[in-house]
Parts: structure tokens; sequence; C-alpha cells
């Protein structure tokens, strides 16, 4: 009979895939003049290529989920690590700019879907009680990648240059499918399941409502985020060594913040969502102020960091609302925030260009914190018996004994 690993074992596999998807999604961001420079390409251009990646991420999430819903979970956590892996190595091989934008895109379609499958296994393995504490673990991965995994992918493409870094991405990828194939439990394939299964959350509005949430009212951390590094040079004074610190600081943030707000979110779980989108906005609203100094924006950068735990939060409550339609939900959780990836930059961007200075990003950021409140009012408004109902546990993986 095949080993049975505790819980926290399975938890920790998944999490290296996390930091796998984590070091190459913000490391692309910092890795960007290289990039420019080794394509022979202009900044500008080299951004189309975290684009590409972001695109693949909005398409794959919900594309896979539906298309692999009849494969066991296990089976399907290892096959988009292999086709990750396969992205990144490909990545790293590069010839020219449009075939990388080609592998960035191919590389990002398996990320919504990994996380939403992971979410869900690490779920379905502790009592209801501590899902979000699950969730928060599998988020961990991606959240340490902002501490360690993007700072050590910036000194590796220094000392030899950026391919190595998808190289190493590629690699950790296969160490993930390998430890998902010794750790996860087995589980039956779900027969029952189809695609017009998994399309039926999307005629339920709580569903709409939370992905709307978390495309709105997180795209106010990546509005901020975008330009953190030209408003530290350019109002903060400091010097191009201090930015991977702030950097680190903001990622700390995050994942404390992933430790702690599950914490919370099991006990009341729409509120605590709600709760972290108003201490974003104040957050986010404090930043214009708190620009001027390093020692008053480090600490400002930690706690909008600590406002990363929503997408932990709101993961949970889709598994709530989603009924049967389990892994279309879940991935799509990732779908809504590539989209605030993409909202927040360019909201910030307008602010920037309008000659409101670099830290108006701070007020368009807490303009978007407040848009994802107003969403969650009407969430709330309208919740019914989904406020704070534990998803049906039927939806649990069959495991084989």
């Amino acid at each position: 009979m095949a080993k049975t690993f505790s819980p926290g074992v399975v938890h920790a596999a998944l999490a290296v895939g996390g930091f796998a998807i984590g070091t190459t999604e913000f490391a692309a961001m910092s890795l960007e003049p290289d990039l420019a420079r080794g394509l022979g390409i202009d900044a500008p251009t080299a951004g189309h290529v975290i684009s590409a990646y972001a695109l693949g991420v909005v398409v794959g999430a919900p594309l896979l989920a539906v298309l692999s819903a009849r494969l066991a979970r296990r089976t399907l956590l290892i096959a988009l690590m292999l086709m990750f892996a396969i992205g990144n190595g490909l990545s790293a091989m590069a010839p020219d700019y449009h075939w990388m934008l080609v592998f960035r895109f191919f590389s990002g379609l398996p990320h919504g879907a990994y996380f939403g499958i992971a979410a869900l296994v690490a779920a379905s393995l502790v009592p209801d009680e501590r899902r979000t504490m699950a969730v928060g673990r599998i988020m961990l991965g991606l959240t340490v990648a902002t501490v360690i995994g993007v700072p050590l992918a910036q000194m590796l493409g220094q000392w030899l240059n950026w391919r190595w870094v998808f190289g190493v991405v590629a690699a950790l990828a296969l160490l993930t499918a390998t430890l998902v194939a010794i750790a996860a439990p087995q589980d039956r394939p779900d027969h029952g399941a189809s695609v017009r299964r998994e399309l039926a959350a999307l005629g339920k509005g709580q569903v709409w409502l939370t992905l709307a949430i978390g495309a709105i009212g997180f795209g106010g951390m990546f509005a901020v985020y975008t330009y953190l590094a030209s408003t530290l040079t350019e109002v903060t004074g400091a010097s191009q060594t201090t930015i991977p610190l702030v950097l680190a600081v903001f990622g700390l943030g995050m994942t404390i913040g992933n430790i702690v707000v599950p914490r919370f979110a099991d006990r009341a779980l729409m509120p605590t969502a709600g709760a972290l989108l108003l201490w974003s906005a104040a957050m986010l609203a404090l930043y214009p102020l708190a620009a001027g100094s390093l020692w008053t924006i480090l600490p400002n950068v930690f706690a909008i960091g600590l406002g990363g735990a929503l997408g932990t939060v709101l993961q949970t409550r889709l598994m709530d609302v989603a009924g049967e339609g389990q892994g279309l939900a879940a991935a799509l959780n990732h779908s809504a925030f590539n989209t605030a990836n993409a909202i927040g930059p360019w909201a910030g961007g307008l602010a920037i260009a309008h000659g409101l200075g670099w830290t108006s990003t701070g007020y368009v950021g807490c303009g978007l914190a407040l848009g994802g409140f107003v969403i969650w009012l009407v969430a709330m408004r309208f919740a019914g018996d989904t406020l704070n109902v534990p998803a049906d546990r039927s939806n649990r993986p069959a495991l084989l004994h």
C-alpha cells in the first residue's frame, strides 16, 4: 500500500510549485532590462514578454480547468507542472523576441489551473475550519518567492544571464512534479465531471462578484508595486542597491499576511475580505505621504503587502459559492488577479502620464481598493445562504487506499 503523507507535507510539496511560479512571474519584471538587451529590443517592447505570460494565465486558467475536469487532481497537478517546466525551459532557449512571446504565453497557461487545483487538494485534506489556512500554505510558495526567489533570480541574471533564471525555474517545476507524484494522495477521476458541470459555476452571481472583488480590489496593490522602484529613486531618493530590500519587505508583508490572515478568515470569511479591502485602501492612501523617506516607506510597503492575503481569502470564498464547478471557479481566481495586474499598472500609468507624479499611484490604488469594497458590499447584500457556508464536502476527491 502506498505511503500516506501528512497534509503538511503535501502542502509543502504543492508550495514548491507556487515558489517556482512566483519566481518566474515577478523575476521577469526585474529582469526586463536584461531581457531587452539579450533579445535586441527596447525596454517597452520587453514589457510585452511579461504581458504575454499574463495573457497565458488569463486564457489558460479557465480553459485547462474545464478541459481537464475528468482527470484525477493528482495527475492534473503533475501534468500542469510538466507543462510549466517545458514552457520555462523553452523560454531559456528562445532564439528571438517573437519566439519568446510564444514561450512565455505557453508558460502562463498552467499557472491559474495549478493554483486553483492545488488549493482544492490542500483544502480537501483538512477540516472545514482550517481550509483557508491550507490555501494560505500553498500561496506561501508564491509570497516567499517575492522575498527569496526574485532577489536570487536577479543576482543569477547579473552573474550569468537571464536565460539561467528560466532554466532554474524549469528545474523547480520538475522538482514539484516529482514531489507531488510522491506525496500527494492518489485519487480517482470524477467520472461525473463534464464541461457543462464546470461551466455551471459561471451561472452563479456570487462567483462573478467574488472574481470582480479580486480583479478590481487587488488592482490597487499592483498600481503601487509596478512603479515602486521608480518612486524609490525619483521621490524617496533611495539608491539602486536599496530597491531589492524594499521589494523584499513588500514580499515579507505578503508572506506574513498569508500566515496570519487565514486564521481570521476561517472564522469569518467574508468579513475578513471586507476588512482587508479597507486596510489596503487606508495603507495605499498613506503611500504618497510615506514615500518621502525610506524609514516611512518601508513600514508602509510592508503594510500594503499584508493586503495580499486577499487572494487566499477569495480562493476559499469561491469554494463556497461555485457549487459543482469547483475546478473552473478556483482557476478563475488567478485570471481575476492577473486582470488586476493589468488594471492596476494601467490606471497608475495614466495618473503618472497626466503629470500627477509617481506617488499618485497610491491614490489610484486606494480608489481601486475602495471599488473592490463596493463590490464586496453588493456581494454581502445578495449573499443569502451562501454567507460563510462551507463548500459541499462531497466534492472532495475520492482517494485510493
